[in-house]
């Protein structure tokens, strides 16, 4: 019997354990380890952090729902992986023994490299969990009582660049809603991004243009190619830099609220791996989502190295966005399956393709690049109400169907077929394997 451990219960991880039970069966033990014992939903974060949603909308607890489908529960902060002696030592000192691991955890938010920039510290804050979108509508209340001016964006570094568009425009909608916007005295977006809805990816469709005019209509003063350096006494430190990384100006803009996405990093257990990860910690995989170093170690999602796009002149990352990582996630269970069953050279291989709804609002945005690198078979970038329908569907959906522990995957057999271009799947992956 093979024990297969997966590190990380997010919208990568606790998909993973129902599907690799799905795929194991009874004949083999699968447990799930996770830092909390409730799931988040993040890409609801943004509503939290106005007040549209609720935790209780958004999250669970994990271990019913995973222990009825036959999967072991583990709720503890893993401290340490020790790669030779398969094993992960937990916060309590207990250790777990596996034959095969799967990680999943999401990255570490690095806040300590802008000084100030932690949620806990001042005004900036965070939606990128549940705990700190919490924290956001706090803060946001605050604004609301007294309002001032509005930093929304992404430090360098970052790759997800859609929820600060979302959260941006998602404020603004909401201000507007409360007849307050015009009691704002300055809303600003500032990005590491070279321009205007390059999102990590070199842009997709017309997403410069639509971006560019959503930020427009609401008020909202971009700029572009930044890099914060601190944030302090109420004002952030800004250098923009000029398409060679020359610096064009350094400048300061008062904030009594805002919300930063922060670079990733991987998380201390997983980068401390010698061998496992390139220097920001995350993990260096094959084509089967396999660790170059270690054969029974498989990572997925945002854990997992991938170069950026392009050279930008203020660094930016890539974006995994729900389909890669659901792709990711069947590649793994299928390569750990045919590994435990001895079919030698039998491997397949996840997407890197890059699919995402974003809301805005009362509107929304989505976009579908395949592959992730240009040139691309596919170039979208959809926008209007039907989108923030889309995704408030699909919140419920994935919710639901995590309680119910399904494994079938979304984006491959609804998005897909919907759009009609499920033949171009494998032809794009092996391209995007190519251009990468």
């Amino acid at each position: 019997m093979a024990h297969v451990v997966i590190l990380g219960a997010g919208t990568g991880g606790m998909p993973a354990a129902y599907e690799m039970k799905h795929a194991l069966g009874a004949g083999h033990e699968v447990t799930l380890i996770s830092t909390n014992d409730y799931f988040q939903f993040v890409p609801s974060n943004p509503w939290l952090g106005v007040g549209w949603s609720k935790r209780e909308d958004i999250t669970f607890p994990i271990r019913p729902y995973v222990e009825r489908r036959g999967i072991k529960f583990i709720a503890k902060n893993a401290e340490k992986i020790d790669a030779e002696a398969q094993t992960i030592t937990l916060a309590d000192g207990s250790s777990v023994h596996y034959d095969y691991l799967m990680i999943a955890t999401g990255p570490r938010l690095a806040f300590e490299l802008v000084p100030g920039s932690d949620p806990h510290e001042g005004p900036v804050q965070s939606v990128c969990t549940t705990d700190h979108a919490e924290l956001a509508y706090g803060k946001y209340q605050e604004l609301l009582e007294n309002p001032g001016p509005i930093v929304i964006g992404a430090m360098a570094g970052a790759s997800c660049f859609g929820p600060a568009y979302e959260y941006a425009m998602i404020v603004a909608s909401d201000l507007k809603k409360r007849g307050m916007r015009d009691k704002v005295p300055s809303f600003s977006f500032v990005t590491s991004e070279p321009y205007i809805g390059h999102l990590g990816i070199s842009g997709v469709g017309d997403s410069t243009g639509i971006l560019t005019k959503g930020l427009e209509e609401e008020g909202i003063k971009a700029y572009t190619n930044c890099k914060v350096s601190k944030v302090e006494n109420g004002e952030m430190f800004i250098t923009q830099v000029n398409d060679k990384g020359e610096t064009v100006k350094e400048f300061t803009l008062p904030v009594k609220f805002g919300m930063m996405i922060p670079a990733f990093r991987g998380i201390p257990a997983v980068a401390n791996v010698e061998g496992l990860c390139n220097p920001g910690g995350f993990v260096i995989v094959d084509d089967n989502q396999r660790s170059k170093k270690y054969s029974n170690i498989y990572a997925v999602g945002i854990a997992i190295a991938i170069p950026p796009v392009e050279a930008t002149p203020v660094p930016t990352g890539a974006p995994k966005t729900g389909y890669m990582i659901e792709s990711m996630v069947s590649a793994s269970v299928y390569n750990i399956k045919a590994d435990i069953e001895g079919r030698v050279g039998d491997k397949t291989m996840g997407t890197w393709n890059a699919v995402c709804f974003a809301d805005m609002g009362d509107r929304g945005a989505a976009f579908v690049a395949l592959p992730q690198i240009k040139p691309r078979k596919v170039d979208i970038f959809a926008y209007g109400r039907w989108v923030h329908l889309a995704k408030v569907a699909f919140e419920k959906y994935f919710i639901r169907k995590m309680k119910m522990g399904v494994s079938e995957p979304f984006y491959e057999r609804v998005l897909f077929k919907m759009m009609g271009i499920t033949r171009l799947k494998e032809e794009t992956e092996v391209e995007q394997r190519k251009a990468s």
